[in-house]
Protein backbone atom coordinates (compact mmCIF):
# COMPACT_ATOMS: atom_id res chain seq x y z
CA UNK A 1 0.00 0.00 0.00
CA UNK A 2 1.32 3.85 -1.17
CA UNK A 3 1.98 5.62 1.60
CA UNK A 4 -0.30 8.28 0.29
CA UNK A 5 -3.28 6.04 0.97
CA UNK A 6 -6.37 7.13 1.54
CA UNK A 7 -7.43 6.01 5.20
CA UNK A 8 -11.01 4.77 5.30
CA UNK A 9 -13.13 3.36 7.93
CA UNK A 10 -16.69 1.88 7.66
CA UNK A 11 -19.30 2.45 9.78
CA UNK A 12 -22.78 0.51 9.90
CA UNK A 13 -24.61 -1.40 11.75
CA UNK A 14 -25.11 -4.54 9.34
CA UNK A 15 -22.12 -6.34 8.87
CA UNK A 16 -23.23 -7.47 5.15
CA UNK A 17 -22.62 -3.91 3.96
CA UNK A 18 -19.30 -3.10 5.78
CA UNK A 19 -17.77 -6.58 4.28
CA UNK A 20 -19.46 -4.92 0.87
CA UNK A 21 -17.95 -2.15 0.89
CA UNK A 22 -14.74 -3.28 2.17
CA UNK A 23 -14.71 -5.64 -0.58
CA UNK A 24 -15.38 -2.96 -3.06
CA UNK A 25 -12.67 -0.06 -1.39
CA UNK A 26 -9.90 -2.66 -1.45
CA UNK A 27 -10.29 -3.05 -5.06
CA UNK A 28 -9.31 0.23 -5.63
CA UNK A 29 -5.44 1.63 -5.41
CA UNK A 30 -4.48 4.64 -2.37
CA UNK A 31 -7.42 3.31 -0.85
CA UNK A 32 -7.21 1.46 2.35
CA UNK A 33 -9.55 0.24 5.20
CA UNK A 34 -8.10 0.43 8.53
CA UNK A 35 -11.37 -0.30 10.23
CA UNK A 36 -15.03 -0.24 11.08
CA UNK A 37 -17.53 -0.14 13.28
CA UNK A 38 -21.12 -0.79 14.14
CA UNK A 39 -22.53 2.65 15.31
CA UNK A 40 -22.11 5.71 16.16
CA UNK A 41 -20.42 5.71 19.76
CA UNK A 42 -18.02 2.96 18.50
CA UNK A 43 -17.14 4.81 15.34
CA UNK A 44 -16.05 7.51 17.53
CA UNK A 45 -13.89 5.38 19.90
CA UNK A 46 -12.15 4.06 16.03
CA UNK A 47 -11.51 7.60 14.87
CA UNK A 48 -9.89 9.03 18.19
CA UNK A 49 -7.91 5.10 17.86
CA UNK A 50 -7.33 4.72 14.01
CA UNK A 51 -7.39 8.36 12.91
CA UNK A 52 -8.88 7.89 9.36
CA UNK A 53 -9.07 10.28 6.57
CA UNK A 54 -12.47 9.71 5.60
CA UNK A 55 -15.61 7.89 7.25
CA UNK A 56 -18.22 6.05 5.65
CA UNK A 57 -20.94 6.46 8.38
CA UNK A 58 -24.10 5.22 7.85
CA UNK A 59 -27.25 7.59 9.20
CA UNK A 60 -29.57 4.76 10.74
CA UNK A 61 -27.79 2.74 13.62
CA UNK A 62 -28.58 1.38 16.81
CA UNK A 63 -27.36 3.16 20.33
CA UNK A 64 -25.84 6.30 18.52
CA UNK A 65 -27.17 7.39 15.10
CA UNK A 66 -24.32 8.87 11.81
CA UNK A 67 -26.17 12.55 12.37
CA UNK A 68 -25.13 12.33 16.09
CA UNK A 69 -21.83 10.63 15.72
CA UNK A 70 -20.88 12.62 12.65
CA UNK A 71 -21.68 16.04 14.72
CA UNK A 72 -19.41 14.64 17.54
CA UNK A 73 -16.60 13.72 15.45
CA UNK A 74 -16.80 17.12 13.43
CA UNK A 75 -17.03 19.41 16.51
CA UNK A 76 -13.64 17.73 18.23
CA UNK A 77 -11.16 19.83 16.77
CA UNK A 78 -8.47 16.83 17.70
CA UNK A 79 -11.25 14.48 15.27
CA UNK A 80 -12.45 16.67 12.76
CA UNK A 81 -9.36 16.15 10.31
CA UNK A 82 -11.69 13.01 9.59
CA UNK A 83 -13.92 13.40 6.40
CA UNK A 84 -17.65 12.33 7.01
CA UNK A 85 -19.22 10.71 4.29
CA UNK A 86 -22.71 9.62 5.14
CA UNK A 87 -24.25 6.68 3.63
CA UNK A 88 -27.71 6.11 3.49
CA UNK A 89 -30.51 3.57 2.19
CA UNK A 90 -33.21 6.88 1.86
CA UNK A 91 -32.64 10.11 -0.13
CA UNK A 92 -34.87 12.03 2.19
CA UNK A 93 -34.46 15.48 2.24
CA UNK A 94 -34.68 16.09 6.02
CA UNK A 95 -31.95 12.97 6.52
CA UNK A 96 -29.63 14.70 4.15
CA UNK A 97 -30.23 17.96 5.36
CA UNK A 98 -29.53 16.73 8.90
CA UNK A 99 -26.59 15.21 8.37
CA UNK A 100 -24.64 18.39 6.45
CA UNK A 101 -25.65 20.28 9.05
CA UNK A 102 -24.03 17.99 11.48
CA UNK A 103 -20.61 18.52 9.25
CA UNK A 104 -20.54 16.02 7.15
CA UNK A 105 -18.81 16.49 3.71
CA UNK A 106 -21.14 15.06 1.34
CA UNK A 107 -23.38 11.39 1.24
CA UNK A 108 -23.81 8.81 -0.97
CA UNK A 109 -27.07 6.74 -1.29
CA UNK A 110 -26.24 2.98 -0.53
CA UNK A 111 -28.33 1.93 -4.10
CA UNK A 112 -25.57 4.15 -6.26
CA UNK A 113 -23.23 1.93 -8.80
CA UNK A 114 -20.00 1.19 -7.47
Amino acid sequence: MADTAIRVLLVDDQQLVRTGFRLLLETEDGIEVVGDAVNGEQAIERVRELHPDVVCMDLQMPVMDGVDATCAITSDPELAASRVLVLTTFRDDESVRAALAAGASGFLVKNAPP
